[in-house]
């Protein structure tokens, strides 16, 4: 194991692996600004140029290109609210509110460096669950994996406590709605028809970025209108490229916060089918748990810079997460690890034992190319990024054009249909209407992104199960972790208050 461990190192940093890994990191970095591309439609493209590459050279440059575009999905969603990838939405919560108030070089500099952290934890939890990953992924069947799913709803009491009016029951009732948007479409199982509207169009439900883009960042775009200021307000010219090195401390002076997010992306990303997106919203929501007071817990939502660092974390350290099950078994744990999967089937390498066998130098090449990779990028970003943050000084009638050509340019690469369009300035009012009434945004999309997947694990359990999977012990177990996680918020309120600190509890 260390031998391979070493050369899986010293095979990266040959010259041919390493000059495809800067390629694909480069690739990636651009990939990863623009809203809407993704980074598995990238390695669809991407897929072509391997045919003619050896395993040391083809993973490299995918999982190089793959594991950036995370990475800087960030700075579009910090810079202008709008996400650069699908995954990095929970960014916008606290990241997007540091912009406006001149922090960007603060909330870019942290995003950055909790990513770098991430991606090191999540590589070192890769090479650790190797040996160990077998019996641990294959424990977990449909019924587990609809209670994981629970457990991901329950955080809504967290992601509500620091939006708007802090009330539980717009937090649910956002979700909820969030939850039925996101059944909208044909059925997968009985092929009914639900809230289409007899359009062919809505027969594949609505797309996750048009709504995504609309929800979050039409609003944002609008207030910019409203304000007639730049993105950074009136905050000082050149206080707003300052502070990255305040964000890369902020890392290290919450670094337990930085561990913890970065494992709960791991354990996230291990199971197929949750999504990196599910690990951001969860991290956010634990980063919420580190409020010591209700004071202390209304920053989160108006530019607390822990509402940055958990989701900047999980967000990278989750690709280590979702390369085990496709090493170990063969599972891509979402769309680009399917087209990585296909990939290994292209070079002649079949996922399972031989993974840990015959091929540990390879397994190991790419535990070092996500992290060679992200030290890479994140070096030369926070090199530019005093110039980049600037943008946000840019005056807003310069700077709205080329806001809603992003809006509009990554929404229609949802489908390459104008219907897509049109779900945009749809969910673009909605968006407005929530920011103007004070309804939290966040778990409307964690309910949007756990519907289907609550819906598909849900009916597989009881096809196979019945009623009898309510009583299988991994269900039992998560059906209580999910009950302290909903009221863990309540619980410490109490205890704080029981010691004066904060004000009443309010349900």
């Amino acid at each position: 194991m260390l031998e391979a461990f070493i050369g899986g190192l010293l095979l990266i940093f040959q010259l041919k692996p390493f000059l495809y890994m800067l390629i694909g990191a480069a690739v990636g970095f651009w990939v990863g600004i623009l809203p809407g591309l993704g980074g598995g439609t990238t390695l669809a493209l991407m897929l072509p140029f391997i045919y003619n590459m050896t395993p040391a050279e083809a993973f490299p440059f995918l999982l190089g290109m793959h594991s950036v575009c995370a990475t800087t999905g960030d700075i579009t969603s910090i810079l202008f609210g709008i996400p650069g990838e699908t995954v990095s939405v929970a960014l916008i919560v606290d990241g997007f509110p540091m912009t406006k108030k001149g922090e960007a070089g603060r909330a870019l500099g942290a995003a950055l460096m909790s990513s770098l952290v991430g991606a090191v934890i999540g590589a070192l939890a890769l090479s650790l669950a190797i040996p160990i990953v077998r019996p641990l992924v294959l424990s977990f069947g449909s019924p587990e994996m609809f209670m994981m799913i629970i457990v991901g709803l329950t955080c809504i009491s967290s992601l509500s406590g620091g939006q708007g009016k802090g009330s539980f029951l717009l937090g649910m009732m956002s979700g909820g709605f969030g939850f039925l948007c996101s059944l909208a479409g044909q059925d997968d199982y009985v092929g009914i028809h639900r809230y289409t509207f007899g359009l062919m169009y809505m027969w594949q439900g609505l797309p996750l970025i048009p709504v995504m883009i609309g929800i979050y960042a039409i609003p944002e775009i609008i207030e910019l209108i409203v304000r007639g200021t730049a993105i950074a307000g009136e905050a000082a010219p050149g206080n707003v490229g300052k502070g990255v090195m305040d964000g890369v401390k902020d890392t290290f002076r919450y670094f337990w916060l930085t561990v913890r997010s970065s494992i709960v992306g791991a354990l996230v990303g291990m199971f197929p089918g949750v999504g990196g997106g599910v690990a951001q919203w969860i991290a956010y929501a634990q980063a919420t748990h580190s409020a010591k007071s209700r004071e202390d817990m209304a920053g989160f939502g108006k530019g607390d810079i822990r509402g940055v660092i958990g989701p900047g974390a999980a967000n990278n350290s989750k690709e280590g997460g979702s390369l085990i099950p496709l090493i170990a078994f063969g599972i891509p744990a979402g769309p680009g690890w399917a087209i990585l999967l296909g990939a290994f089937f292209i070079l002649g390498i079949v996922p399972g034992p031989d993974m840990l066998t015959v091929h540990l130098k390879v397994t190991f090449s790419m535990v070092w190319t996500i992290v060679v990779s992200n030290l890479f990028v994140v070096s030369v970003c926070l090199l530019f990024i005093n110039r980049i943050a600037r943008l946000t000084r840019v005056r807003g009638n310069l700077i709205i054009p080329f806001l809603f050509f992003l809006c509009f340019m990554g929404a229609f690469t949802a489908n390459y249909n104008i219907g897509d369009l049109v779900v945009l300035l749809l969910f673009g009012g909605i968006g407005v209407l929530m920011a103007r009434f004070d309804w939290p945004r966040p778990p409307f999309a964690l309910g949007y992104v756990l519907g289907p997947l609550a819906e598909a694990y849900l009916f597989a359990s009881v096809a196979r199960y019945g009623t009898l999977w309510l009583l299988r012990l991994g269900v039992i177990i998560l059906f209580f972790v999910a009950i302290m996680v909903a009221f863990y918020p309540y619980f410490k309120e109490i205890m704080l208050r029981k010691r004066g600190v904060g004000d009443e509890v309010r349900w």
